[in-house]
């Protein structure tokens, strides 16, 4: 049973908060004037919030580190069109008192029913290469317990437990639907490279607490890990065609879709140009929903600033 009395998405300017949240943030910063202060990055399973201690910064930042949930007293202030806390004092928290799931943002949607459905796909898959394949991916245990848990990236977007089975089904639903639209498209193939783009993600990021990337993340890449992945699947079923499995290669390594945005290759065929499309489409559409969902002023019929988009989106009417 949840500890917490009030989360991140429930905070009013003026309130006064003593409450428990999980630091993904954590920097000294240099003021203007000279002096220290303590920036941070606190979340709770509805959302984040920036906190700021201007007072005694360097020695409460010695008692926690990043990725700690620790006990905040604080009062919510105005700032820029978000909420954002002026935090007093900052004590860890007793880890018996800790309920993970209220600190770690989930998908939802039922993810065993999000597997399934997903797994079902692979009985309309008519090559059998290709349906080994999938198979052999889909019921490995260990395989199948990191694709249930994965978070499909940091903070872009499908940014919690479950949102690599979320976007990755997502994406596969959207290709079906296309797959009979243009004539001469390899449907196998288009369904496969939609199930499997993403697969490396599994080894990119942490699905344990804060979502970080692991080394191999940060030094090799959800493209080149999963690549690496479907390459020892695929050499463990006999007379696999190499003219495929390239097609599929192909595919995998261009959905990013331009090299600056880190696809060794561009997308050269039909069904590698669908699956960067629709993969690119389905994970904007979610960072928008999740901008909308997450803004905290209901006076205003725009979001805050987005960076990473560049621009305030519109929630529609106050």
């Amino acid at each position: 049973m949840s500890s917490k009395a009030i989360y991140i998405r429930d905070i009013q300017p003026a309130n006064r908060i003593e409450e428990t949240f999980l630091v993904t943030e954590k920097n000294l910063v240099l003021s203007q004037k000279g002096s220290l202060y303590l920036s941070l990055r606190l979340r709770d399973k509805t959302g984040e919030s920036e906190g700021r201690v201007w007072d005694r910064a360097a020695e409460i930042s010695r008692l926690f580190q990043k990725g700690d949930v620790v006990l905040v007293r604080s009062r919510a202030v105005r700032y820029r069109e978000s909420t954002q806390l002026t935090i007093t004092d900052i004590e860890t928290a007793d880890p018996a008192d800790i309920e993970m799931a209220d600190y770690v943002s989930a998908s939802r949607w039922n993810v065993e029913e999000m597997f399934q459905a997903l797994a079902g796909f692979t009985a309309g898959v008519e090559n059998p290469f290709l349906k080994k394949l999938l198979d052999s991916i889909l019921n490995d245990d260990e395989l199948a317990a990191l694709i249930r848990k994965a978070p499909a990236a940091k903070g872009m977007h499908h940014f919690y437990m479950g949102g690599l089975l979320e976007h990755t089904l997502s994406v596969t639903r959207i290709l079906d639907h296309l797959s009979g639209h243009y004539d001469g498209v390899n449907r196998d193939l288009l369904i496969t490279g939609g199930m499997l783009h993403d697969i490396g993600k599994i080894y990119e990021l942490s699905s344990e607490g804060m979502i970080e990337y692991t080394d191999e993340g940060r030094l090799i890449g959800h493209i080149v890990l999963g690549l690496e992945l479907v390459n020892r699947k695929i050499s463990l079923i006999p007379d696999f065609p190499e003219q495929l499995a390239m097609e599929l290669r192909h595919v995998l390594i261009s959905h990013h879709g331009a090299v600056e945005y880190g696809s060794p290759k561009r997308p050269k065929t039909v069904e590698a140009l669908m699956v960067y499309f629709v993969d690119d489409l389905d994970a904007k559409v979610n960072a928008f929903q999740e901008s909308i969902s997450g803004a905290s002023d209901e006076e205003s019929s725009w979001t805050p600033y987005h960076r990473l988009f560049d621009r305030y989106i519109y929630k529609g009417p106050k």
